[in-house]
């Protein structure tokens, strides 16, 4: 059956392969270190602090691993990615004893370098799949491996849950350790050995976007992903557990499900955003849909200080939300992987989840910070405040989809 698909389509499929197993564990781990360190007493504010080093190296990771995919080949940094997180693991399987908060965020670091190397090759390798005059096609491709992958870190968070339950928590470490060992051993069978690797050499300098299009969508995403972070990281599982008084497994299964349509929605974003008409977004989309997004968490937050149920408040206004963020989301995707220069494609979108990363880094101490002193409202208005921001960015976005001139024309 693999004999008769195409090299471009036995690629994509190693590549998704990968990425929806390393996804898998990381939502399953990110589920497992809230749950069990709140659990053993951590106030909001230090849980946060445990993804410090996670995000941060996701910042430093995306800037220099667009660099290392151009000079050596994205199959190398997206196997190295899959072996790191597979030694993050690890770092977590030590006595109870020695499980001390420095040892957490080192290892929550070398699993924030593993998430971002895995997630800027995949995204890159696909650019180099698909014709360039078929932009369609590279929406549609994009967007099923964007929804995929978050449909399973939704399985994910249900998973580590589950598996704190159930096992408790080193158990549930080593069962994911050894599934993914299984998985990286695969990808370094099947990944192509020159996939992604620039024709020259890229100078270290060349990290930096000199793209105005590619520069724009970079900070609009950095707010997108802030205004997310900010209640989902630490806010909202502490605020279901503590004050609304949800099993683990519940709020595993809830943030799961939001995962999961979320995911689902960004697989069909095409078909709601111009397939029908054989349109591909642009600038005009991107500010139109986050415009509308911005009235979600304002309006949840105007709810919540006038007394209304929380459950309900939270739980119907954050489907709305996902659906919304997920468009959004998928949008951002498609248009930094439409803007890339071909050749060394992985820098400018290694640059554009750099800002990515900066958002979550944001978004998760601010999470624990803005939830301790002032509750799950005021994330919520925080949260709209950095959708705002993403609004106005998008107003200057470029009106069509057309890659830039900058590095495309041979600036870099």
């Amino acid at each position: 059956m693999s004999a008769r698909l195409s090299p471009a389509i036995r690629q994509y499929l190693a590549i998704t392969g990968n990425y929806w197993a390393f996804t898998l564990t990381d939502g399953a781990l990110r589920m497992l270190v809230v749950l069990h360190f709140h659990r053993l007493g951590y106030s909001p504010l230090q849980v946060a602090m445990l993804f410090l080093f996670y995000e941060l190296f996701g910042v430093i990771t995306n800037l220099v691993g667009g660099w290392l995919g151009a000079r050596f080949g994205l199959n190398r940094t997206m196997n190295i990615g899959l072996g790191l997180q597979v030694a993050a693991l690890s770092m977590l399987l030590v006595p109870a004893a020695l499980l001390t908060v420095p040892w957490v965020m080192a290892a929550q670091a070398l699993s924030g370098i593993a998430k971002d190397l895995n997630k800027m090759s995949a995204k890159s390798s696909i650019k180099l799949l698909v014709p360039p005059d078929r932009q369609d096609a590279l929406y549609r491709w994009v967007a099923a491996l964007t929804g995929s992958k978050n449909a399973l870190k939704g399985v994910g968070f249900f998973l580590g849950g589950a598996l704190l339950t159930w096992l408790g928590f080193a158990p549930a470490v080593a069962v994911m350790a050894a599934g993914l060992t299984l998985v990286w051993g695969l990808s370094l069978w099947l990944l192509r050995r020159d996939l992604g690797k620039a024709s020259a050499k890229p100078k270290f300098r060349d990290i930096f976007s000199k793209s105005r299009a590619i520069n724009l969508l970079s900070a609009a995403r950095m707010f997108l992903f802030g205004a997310r972070d900010v209640w989902f990281v630490v806010a909202l599982p502490v605020f279901l557990a503590q004050t609304l008084g949800w099993d683990f497994w519940q709020i595993g299964g809830f943030l799961a499900a939001w995962i999961i349509g979320y995911g689902a929605v960004q697989s069909v974003a095409p078909y709601l955003t111009g397939k029908r008409r054989r349109q591909v977004p642009d600038g005009r989309a991107a500010f139109a849909w986050a415009a509308v997004l911005t009235l979600v968490p304002a309006g949840m937050a105007v709810l919540l200080w006038h007394g209304h149920s929380p459950q309900t408040v939270l739980v119907v206004g954050l489907m709305l939300f996902g659906v919304l963020f997920a468009i959004n989301s998928s949008l951002h995707s498609y248009l930094i992987v439409s803007y890339a220069a071909e050749d060394g494609v992985s820098l400018d979108v290694g640059f554009y989840y750099m800002a990515n990363a900066m958002g979550r880094l944001s978004g998760t101490v601010l999470s624990g910070w803005v939830f301790q002193r002032w509750g799950i409202a005021m994330c919520l208005a925080v949260s709209a405040g950095m959708v705002a921001a993403a609004t106005a960015i998008s107003i200057f976005l470029p009106k069509h989809a057309s890659p830039p001139d900058d590095r495309a024309a041979g600036v870099a």
